[in-house]
């Protein structure tokens, strides 16, 4: 049988790389013919992983992407299936060279687009109209749940067309922390982000009353005193479970408390609103090799058409940057805003430090299962997302994210910790790549899910949006990075995304929690 192109099963992402990624599962001994010589597999390679396609001696770099992934633990022959069994981490220097590669501003689009949005009347742009029931602290959770499912039992939403839903903002956090110490700072901050959230209308919030997250320390410090609702103003309902007397007085007064609020929620519709109002935020989760060739550079082309309409898109996943981070501080709009993403990966180098940990060692089980080998070899298929863009800015977990283009926010790689800061920091809609599977739902920001491979999309077809695995079969990334852009729009708009039929996105709220639990 005579030998096969190497592009028939696999894909050679650079010139310099000596890796190729699988593209459909081979057996062994298949000859494989590639840049004018011949070898054999020797063993079978699964779809997503790599093999050597040029003699690699113990000691050298791993390079995919033109860019180093690891160092080869022994000698590895042409055909060979490169994975964990014989790639070692190392360190090598990486050269910063902040602002040296930064993009011009893209050129105006041949089209300016729309969406169908609410307007909020106070510089907030919402793609979903929700009542938000934000707990301050675990012991309000059942609570605030309560009044939710007492609303819904009671039919009185469906009077009011217009509303999205009434979802309840609940989390194990609130409690056992430092007074006004970094950490309830920051989960006033998150909380606060989601009250003034531009998809939330309006909002109640629900506190036990002796708890250490005070609502009152989370509206003096985040100016929540007031709703915005229209044109007017009310005034912010608090309730105490102990004020109250008790769980069950509390859910008849959240539930009278919300139905006073739906009719001015109800009166908010939908109107053309510049795409430059959307705010993007981008997530990768249960990823395999495939994610940085298919799904994540779609959706980096996608944030570049965000961007090129005067939005915005966020990466987050700090740990995921990792090892890639000189790619992303050469594309920074000053050495300043460089400097922020250096400080944040010391800062994170610090930290696991101090628990023993590497934040050189993140790839998950199901990570290494679809072909991911090493941290930095995920994080070059993760910043993909971010597209070409300039980096306008850095921020912190949760910070209101202000700029206009490409943006990174401090966050752990743990998917609903990370998309949390990023809803919390104003993303009005999410895309959310994966090549294992993830069934992620954030509300109140709907979330669309692109798979990288087609086989996941057709097994998983009920919670997967788009098939970025077109992109192996021979469709260009431009294309399916539109695609993303379409839908993106179309979802702005209100279609419904596959998480929002399956009713997903009230458990996945997880503010991240960073000091001890006293």
């Amino acid at each position: 049988m005579p030998a096969i192109p190497l592009s028939q099963v696999a894909i050679h992402l650079r010139p310099n790389d000596n890796v190729a990624v699988v593209t459909k599962s081979i057996g062994p001994n298949c000859e494989i013919q590639f840049d004018g010589h011949t070898f054999s597999t020797t063993q079978g390679i699964k779809l997503g992983h790599k093999m050597a396609v040029v003699p690699i001696h113990e000691g050298d770099a791993i390079r995919k992407y033109g860019q180093i992934i690891g160092f080869a633990a022994k000698n590895i022959v042409p055909g060979e299936h490169v994975h964990v069994h014989n790639v070692k981490l190392g360190t090598f220097e990486r050269d910063y060279a902040f602002c040296r590669d930064c993009p011009p501003p893209p050129a105006p689009p041949a089209e300016y687009r729309t969406f169908m949005g609410y307007d909020r009347g106070d510089g907030r742009y919402g793609t979903r109209n929700y009542i938000a029931i934000i707990s301050t602290v675990n012991c309000s959770a059942s609570t605030s749940k309560y009044i939710a499912e007492r609303l819904r039992a009671m039919g009185i939403l469906e009077k009011f067309p217009n509303v999205d839903g009434v979802v309840p903002i609940v989390h194990k956090h609130g409690c056992a922390m430092a007074y006004d110490g970094p950490d309830h700072k920051q989960l006033d901050r998150t909380l606060a982000g989601f009250a003034r959230h531009p998809n939330v209308a309006a909002y109640i919030i629900v506190g036990l009353g002796c708890e250490t997250g005070q609502a009152l320390h989370l509206i003096e410090n985040e100016g929540l005193q007031l709703i915005q609702l229209g044109g007017q103003k009310k005034k912010t309902t608090v309730l105490n479970i102990q004020e109250c007397g008790g769980i069950g007085k509390t859910v008849e007064a959240g539930v009278q408390a919300v139905i006073d609020l739906l009719p001015y929620v109800n009166e908010m519709k939908r109107v053309p609103l510049p795409a430059k109002h959307l705010v993007l935020g981008t997530n990768c989760g249960g990823s395999d090799g495939n994610s940085g060739v298919t799904a994540n550079p779609a959706l980096g082309i996608a944030s570049d058409l965000i961007i090129q309409q005067g939005g915005t898109s966020i990466l987050g996943e700090t740990p995921e940057i990792y090892g890639a981070e000189h790619l992303l501080t050469r594309r920074a709009i000053s050495p300043e805003v460089g400097e922020k993403l250096v400080e944040r990966i010391k800062w994170w180098e610090w930290y696991t430090g101090i628990f023993g940990a590497e934040i050189n060692n993140n790839p998950s089980v199901g990570n290494k299962e679809g072909g991911l080998t090493t941290i930095y070899e995920k994080s070059l298929g993760a910043i993909a997302k971010a597209g070409s863009t300039a980096l306008v800015d850095v921020v912190h977990y949760a910070e209101p994210v202000k700029a206009k283009g490409f943006v990174v926010m401090d966050t752990p790689g743990y998917d609903p910790v990370s998309m949390t800061g990023i809803v919390a920091g104003g993303a009005n809609i999410l895309v959310f790549t994966t090549g294992r599977g993830s069934v992620f739902g954030c509300k109140p920001a709907p979330s669309i899910k692109v798979a990288t491979n087609s086989q996941l999309y057709h097994h998983m077809i009920s919670d997967m949006d788009i098939n970025a695995g077109k992109i192996l079969e021979g469709v260009p990334v431009e294309e399916v990075g539109r695609e993303i852009f379409e839908e993106i729009l179309a979802v702005a708009s209100g279609k419904k995304t596959k998480s929002e039929i399956n009713g997903v996105g009230e458990e996945e709220f997880a503010p991240w929690g960073i000091g001890p639990t006293l």
